[in-house]
């Protein structure tokens, strides 16, 4: 398994001289999360955006890494706003693969307890799947990503 860190809320850190939430360049959320498991990733930092910032480049550097991993099971930490852009685009690339993109509504650094329920979900997830597919998992929830949504109105995915 491949954890590949696209930034996002999840990652999102306070920036005490502008005053910003700002994704860094770096995967300390991640490693902080892992650090508890007590059991080594391969984790790679790709991204550092905010998802809304995220274009059709940066979501072909994610296939590509994909496709020239040697690994078949991927977990994605992605921003909320456009996990299902890069999740529609990766299934249109990929047949052959386990990925779980999973970020959070709130950053690691605010609500450390979401963020981690949702990473370690995935991780649980991409362990246990037997079918190749792009999958979402938020709010206690892992399904093939047309099946669930941000429902921006309550803040929060569910089941379409």
């Amino acid at each position: 398994m491949l954890i590949l860190n696209s930034g996002g809320t999840f990652n999102k850190r306070y920036n005490e001289i502008s005053g910003e939430l700002e994704v860094p360049y770096d995967n300390a959320a991640i490693e902080r999360i892992l650090y508890t498991a007590q059991e080594v990733y391969n984790l790679a930092g790709v991204v550092y955006k905010d998802s809304l910032d995220m274009d059709s480049n940066d979501r072909r550097m994610l296939a590509d890494i994909i496709r020239e991993s040697t690994e078949d099971t991927f977990v994605i930490v992605h921003g909320t706003d456009t996990m299902e852009l890069s999740a529609e685009f990766l299934d249109e690339v990929f047949d052959d693969r386990k990925i779980i993109i999973t970020g959070a509504m709130k950053p690691f650094e605010i609500d450390n307890i979401e963020a981690s329920l949702n990473l370690g979900m995935a991780i649980g997830y991409a362990k246990a799947v037997q079918n190749n597919g792009v999958y979402i998992c938020m709010n206690g929830l892992v399904e093939p990503w047309k099946n669930i949504a941000k429902n921006r109105n309550i803040g929060k995915f569910e089941l379409v």
